[in-house]
Order: C-alpha cells, then structure tokens, then sequence
C-alpha cells in the first residue's frame, strides 16, 4: 500500500488520522485486551501515540525500540537466520518482531515496524520509505508491506509519522478478528 492509498483508505471508513490511537486504545479497552509495540524506524513513536491517550495504561504495558540487529535477535529473538538471509527490513523480521514482542509482554497483540524511513539508507530493491508492519496474535501473524514516501525527497518525519498510524490501523483491525 502506497501513502496516498493509506490516506484514502481511511478516508473511506471515515477515520480520523488523528484519532487513530484513541480509537485503539477504546478498541482494546473494550474488549479488555493489551497491546505491545516493538519498533525500529519508528523509533518509539507508536508508544508515544498509544501513551498520549489517557486510559492507555490499562491497555499498553510494553514498548521496545529494537534498532539494532543484536538487539532484535536478543531481545525479541528475532532468528540471526532471518535477519541475514531477509535483512532488518523484510516480512519476515517485522513478523518475528511483533510476536517476540507479544511473547515478551504477554500482551493480547503485539506490532512491528521495521522499514527504511530515509533520506539515506534505501536501495534499488528496498528504497526510502519501504515499512514492514509485523501484528501477532494468538491466532496468526501477518505483515503489510508499504511505500511510504511521497514525492520527490522523502520526507523522514513524514514516513515515520505514516508508519505509526498504518501499525495503529492494522493493530485496530486485527482487534475486530479477536
């Protein structure tokens, strides 16, 4: 999913951009679920915006910021296997992330980001703005892959802003199949 197809997305289901962690954390409230994030090129930010909600304690009790690959592998045990054969940024990491981080915590769902949020970093096979978002629950794991940056010099707050709010998305949705 590209940026403007994020954005368009919801717009269609009438969803604030703004309000996304508030509806997470009501979301997750009233079905009496946690939630725990373990991030990379969103540095934190996701915890900040489920946090920033007051009654969030109820539901949050976990954040990571996992931004080395030694420390994925350690704290989250993200496999060495997947990290040199798929690299930080692949499916495959943000899935092993979200459910190192919900084992972890002993949360109802955990979420991943792991991506390229730029200027420097990006190559012809994985560019600026590439993100994986990994969400693990009891029942399964998944990853989305999307294309964060907009226009031509990817703007890196602009991407890691759009990061958190599509695990934020995705996170909510998946509560709807718990």
């Amino acid at each position: 999913m590209k940026a403007q197809e994020f954005l368009e997305l919801l717009e269609k289901e009438n969803i604030n951009i703004d309000e996304l962690s508030a509806l997470l954390v009501e979301a997750l409230s009233k079905k009496g679920l946690k939630i725990a994030t373990a991030e990379s090129c969103t540095g934190g930010l996701i915890s900040k915006m489920i946090t920033d909600i007051s009654g969030s304690s109820s539901v949050f009790d976990c954040g990571v910021c996992t931004y080395a690959n030694h420390i994925k592998n350690k704290l989250l045990g993200v496999k060495e296997e997947t990290l040199s054969t798929y690299g930080a940024v692949s499916d495959k990491t943000a899935q092993e992330m979200a459910r190192g981080v919900r084992l972890l915590s002993g949360a109802d769902i955990g979420i991943s980001t792991t991506g390229i949020a730029g200027p420097m970093g990006g190559s012809q096979y994985k560019p600026v703005g590439l993100v994986y978002i990994g969400v693990s629950t009891e029942k399964g794991l998944i990853s989305h892959k999307v294309m964060l940056a907009q226009g031509r010099e990817p703007n890196r707050s602009q991407i890691r802003k759009l990061a958190a709010c599509c695990a934020l998305y995705y996170a909510l949705h998946e509560i709807e199949e718990i």
